[in-house]
């Protein structure tokens, strides 16, 4: 699919990995759209203040993007929170409503926004000689296949992206609407922004090539390459320059 003109919802798109994948669809010529819950420092598209957690919040901001762009045909969800913490720490058991955040924003968000845009996109015009109407990402991470000591929520929750990623994209087939998701690595985003050097250093020499985090552009460039290889679907590719990481 080509992105020029296209419609192209973005959650978490104020920050991040979502800010760099609104540019680089900007740049496209996508019509743009970020879903976030406080609004972007620069210029990227229309915003639309958004709850992915809530249904009413979605189909507000959905209305919206709908009205001013029409429905739309890409929607990558990038919104999500960490969650660090361990199951049984000096302070006692984690407490059931931190498993349950995480797991309610990275798994029921992403879930929420797909089976709501999927119902709008399912009906509009084919796309093309294979008929495409639409495609979804979703950000996994590596921590779904190599969790660490203190990452067994946020783990829980990219694994979801993952498995959902291949069922979703099975059933999705007969309205030509693709699923796939990006499982980076450590990313060089506001969320890592308070390590300081040394631990930042650390983690860069455990990246076997390049040595370094992934740039939030790298994730970018990916989503755009999915968007236009109506080959890929039902894919999860990882984004970790090698990487492999360690229990802690």
């Amino acid at each position: 699919m080509q992105t020029k003109d296209i419609s192209a919802i973005i959650t978490g798109g104020a920050s991040g990995l979502g800010a760099a994948t609104a540019r680089a669809l900007s740049k496209a010529g996508a019509k743009v759209v970020l879903f976030d819950r406080q609004a972007p420092k620069e210029a990227m598209g229309l915003f639309c203040e958004c709850d992915v957690t809530s249904e009413s919040s979605v189909k507000a901001a959905m209305d919206k993007a709908t009205k001013a762009h029409g429905a739309a045909r890409i929607v990558i969800n990038c919104a999500g929170v960490l969650g660090a913490g361990r199951i049984l720490s000096r302070e006692g058991p984690m407490k059931l409503d931190t498993f349950e955040q995480v797991l309610r924003v990275n798994v029921g968000g992403t879930f929420n926004v797909m089976r709501l845009a999927t119902e709008a996109m399912s009906t509009l015009e084919p796309l093309g000689d294979s008929s495409e109407r639409g495609i979804i990402i979703n950000t996994a991470s590596i921590a779904a296949y190599e969790g660490q000591i203190g990452q067994v929520a946020y783990a829980a929750s990219k694994g979801a992206i993952v498995s959902l990623t291949l069922p979703a994209a099975r059933e999705l087939a007969k309205f030509g609407i693709r699923v796939n998701a990006i499982a980076p690595g450590p990313v060089d985003t506001p969320m890592v922004a308070g390590m300081t050097p040394e631990v930042r250093e650390s983690l860069e020499a455990t990246v076997p090539f390049p040595p370094r985090l992934i740039k939030p552009e790298e994730f970018a460039a990916l989503a755009l390459h999915m968007i236009e290889n109506v080959a890929i679907n039902g894919e999860v590719v990882r984004l970790d320059g090698a990487l492999r990481m360690s229990p802690k």
